[in-house]
This record gives structure tokens, C-alpha cells and sequence, in this order.
């Protein structure tokens, strides 16, 4: 029987085996971030299609070519949020939270939505982790959302992964840069695709951002923005610097980083690797002094990045970082006839509720049956419940990798079974932690 449908092109399942990845990484992303003072929100998948138009910027290609754009039942325009940085910002606007102790520092983890070619490292749905903060115009700032990147990948484990930085300069000294732009790729417009000809006149600064192989000749011989930046924003640019080199966190500075969107303002920067592929920026963000303006609000200096969680687990897997294995059955309690049946329920459900990842039968198989499930499912001890345990009062328990085995009481089998499996994990995690470099402990502590 054939299926009516697959999965859309561009999307992906995440399924039960992979799953725990992605939640280690959410986990671990928002546990660091709140160590910076960050908290998460949570925004709408959907908003009213101007706010994209007008925050992420007209002659950007997100809003030109790849927004999901739809009328509602109400005729109203509504999109699927193809970033996350905008949607904040309303949501901060629009609920006073200029009100409160500035910064306002706020992160999330979302599914975004932009209609692209899909290939490896770049879906149509994808997810970010993303970090805002409101309401700080100090380079000091800059430099804090940066190292909140770099602690993120430091604390994964993810080596060979190279910072680039640049400013694109303030509304006034860009200006003097378009200007420039204008008249240097004007003088050559045979070195330019198509699209990049008709950015000419919008924004010329998303021609460096072209990826079209023909104009990288072109766009080399290009001016560079810091060339033109004003003494604010060169004076800017020197203490974030300053800050990054006080931290030891090294990078490089790329003058031709613009980034896609146009709100950014003064510091831009990408964690790149060139370990999976032609998409290989896996985070990247800047300041955008200028975005709440731009949506009717009040000047607010702001800043944030956006990381890939798709990418940043290409990555991983690439390198072999290790991730903590999830959490697995604890105790399975296979059961011979009714009334066992009826007993193995009560008693998992209160190993349950004390914390304890255990099963029982419920699709009615064979005793012989069950054991080998346990074994599938990698259940770390076994029991079988039948007639004689129901008048004994006691069931023998078996570790499922060595074959020890303990006699537990039935009436008390909860406290007992924890004991027991607390020496079990005390013994585990100690030999993990003698087997491995220190580093692992900070795996250990925080996710077993």
C-alpha cells in the first residue's frame, strides 16, 4: 500500500533515535546563555508580512525571493517567520519591555521558513538558536554576544571553527561607502550577474554578498567598508577588539563580511567552518542600532546572532563530537499472566513517578517475547513477575550486560530498586569519568 504523501521537499523528520541530539544542544545553548544573563521568549511562528518587509529589509533576497506569503481567512498578509530577530524586537516593542532594567537580554530556539534550493546544510524548515539584546550601544556589548557564541562551541567541543568580524559602519559613513561601491562595480558591470546589476542602485552592498562565481572576480578589486567607516564607528570596531583580544578569543578580520539582512549597523561577524560543505557559516549575527526605529519604536541599540542548529549538527557529526547517550530503560518487568500483569503496571508506574525509566508489556507478548524486547530497547535490568513472585512477595532482578542478580522485595520494590541502581550509576559514571580527558565531567555534571 503506497503512502499519499511524503515529508515536503526541504523539510526533514527528526526521529526518536536522533532526536536526543537536538535537545542536548537546546539544552546546553539556553543553560549557557543564561550563565550571560539571557532568558528565553517565545514568539509566533506567523506575523503580518510587514514586519519582514520593513525589518529584514525590501531588497534583501529573504523578502524578495524566499519569504512562505500568504493571505489569512481575514485577507490579512501573513508570513512564516523566515528569521528570528525581527519577531523579538515586536515582541519587545509592542509589550514595553524598554520599560524594564535595561539591557534586555532574551534568546529562543525557533523553526524558521524560507523557500530556498535544498541541499546539505540548508533546508526550507530549519531551526536557530538566536540571542537578542536590547538596549546596549557599548562595544563591550558586541564583544559579550560573541564570546556567548564562542563559550556555546567551546562547551560542545567543536574545534577548527574560525571567527571573522567586520564593521559595516553606521547609516552616515555607509553612505559614503554605497557611494563608492556605486561607482567602482558601475565601471564594471560586465563582471556582474544579472541580479547583482539590478542590486546596483537599491543596495550595492548585497552585490559582496553574491555568491555567483562569475562576480568573485569583480567583487575582489571592490573597496572595503572599513576604508570609510567615521571615527564613532572606527572607535567602535577598536574595543570590541580590544575586549575579544582581552578574552583570548581569536579572530580575523574580513572586511567583505556584510550579512544577508539589511538592519545590520557597525559590528557583523560568522563563525565559519570548512568542514560541511559550501554552508559552512554555522552562526552569525551583529548590531542593528536601527531595527526598532525602522518598526515605529524608540532608538534602541541592539545586538544578537542567529546559530544553525541544523548546521551546527553537521558539524558535530563531521568532527565526532561526543553527545550524551539518552536516557535509557532503566527496568523492564516482563510479565506471565493477568494478575502479573496487573501488579507489573502498579509497580512501574511507581518507579515512574520516583524518576525511574521503566517498562512493562502492553502489546500482550510471550515472557520469551518480552526479554528479547528489553534487550532491544537496551534496558540496563530485567525481571520476570509471575505466579510464584505474586506468593512469594519477591522478584529476582538481573543486570541485562554481566547476568548479577538481586532478589527485591515487591511491597517495597521502588526504594529497594533505587538503591540498587544508584550503586549501579555511582560505578558508571565514576569509570567514565576515570576513562575520559577532563573535559567530559562538564557532560557528566550537567546532563546524566
Amino acid at each position: 500500500m503506497a503512502l499519499i504523501t511524503k515529508a515536503v521537499k526541504g523539510t526533514q523528520d527528526v526521529l526518536p533515535s536522533a532526536v536526543y541530539e537536538n535537545r542536548f544542544l537546546e539544552r546546553a545553548m539556553t543553560d549557557i546563555a543564561g550563565k550571560f544573563g539571557f532568558n528565553e521568549i517565545r514568539t509566533p511562528v506567523f506575523e503580518h508580512t510587514e514586519l519582514f518587509q520593513r525589518g529584514v529589509g525590501g531588497t534583501t533576497d529573504v523578502v524578495q525571493k524566499e519569504m512562505y506569503t500568504f493571505d489569512d481567512k481575514g485577507g490579512r498578509s501573513i508570513t512564516l517567520r523566515p528569521e528570528g530577530t525581527a519577531g523579538a524586537m515586536r515582541a519587545f516593542l509592542e509589550h514595553g519591555l524598554f520599560n524594564e532594567a535595561m539591557p534586555q537580554k532574551v534568546c529562543y530556539v525557533i523553526s524558521c521558513y524560507r523557500y530556498e534550493k535544498p541541499q546539505t546544510g540548508r533546508l526550507r524548515e530549519f531551526h536557530q538558536f538566536g540571542v537578542e539584546c536590547f538596549g546596549a550601544s557599548s562595544p563591550a556589548a558586541d564583544a559579550e554576544v560573541i564570546a556567548l557564541a564562542d563559550a556555546i562551541f567551546d562547551f560542545i567541543g567543536i574545534k577548527n571553527l574560525r571567527l571573522e568580524i567586520n564593521s559595516i559602519g553606521c547609516p552616515e559613513c555607509r553612505a559614503k561607502y554605497h557611494d563608492a561601491l556605486r561607482s567602482y562595480f558601475g565601471s564594471n558591470k560586465s563582471g556582474l550577474c544579472r541580479t547583482c546589476n539590478d542590486r546596483l542602485e537599491r543596495n550595492p552592498m548585497r552585490i559582496l554578498d553574491c555568491k555567483n562565481s562569475a562576480c568573485s572576480k569583480t567583487i575582489a578589486g571592490a573597496p572595503v567598508v572599513t576604508d570609510f567607516l567615521c571615527r564613532e564607528c572606527s572607535e567602535h570596531f577598536e574595543g570590541v577588539k580590544k575586549r575579544l583580544d582581552a578574552m583570548c578569543i581569536k579572530y580575523l578580520e574580513n572586511p567583505r563580511i556584510v550579512r544577508g539582512l539589511d538592519y545590520y549597523t557597525r559590528t557583523v561577524f560568522e563563525f565559519v567552518s570548512d568542514e560541511i560543505g559550501a554552508q559552512g557559516t554555522v552562526c552569525g549575527g551583529g548590531r542593528y542600532d536601527g531595527l526598532a526605529e525602522e518598526l515605529g519604536g524608540q532608538h534602541v541599540p541592539s545586538l544578537g546572532f542567529a546559530l544553525g542548529i541544523e548546521r551546527l549538527l553537521l558539524l558535530m557529526r563531521a568532527q565526532a563530537v561526543p553527545v550524551p547517550q539518552p536516557e535509557m530503560c532503566e527496568i523492564y518487568i516482563a510479565a506471565a499472566g493477568e494478575a502479573a500483569s496487573i501488579e507489573a503496571a502498579r509497580i512501574v508506574n511507581d518507579l515512574r513517578l520516583s524518576g525511574i525509566n521503566s517498562q512493562t508489556d502492553v502489546v500482550g507478548r510471550s515472557v520469551k517475547a518480552q526479554i528479547k524486547y528489553a534487550d532491544k530497547i537496551n534496558a540496563v535490568y530485567s525481571a520476570v513477575l509471575g505466579d510464584s513472585e505474586l506468593q512469594s512477595g519477591e522478584i529476582l532482578v538481573k543486570k541485562m550486560d554481566d547476568g548479577e542478580t538481586a532478589k527485591l522485595g515487591l511491597e517495597n520494590f521502588t526504594e529497594e530498586f533505587l538503591d540498587l541502581s544508584i550503586k549501579h550509576s555511582r560505578g558508571a559514571v565514576a569509570e567514565l569519568i576515570g576513562s575520559h580527558d577532563a573535559d567530559i565531567s562538564k557532560f557528566i555534571g550537567g546532563f546524566l
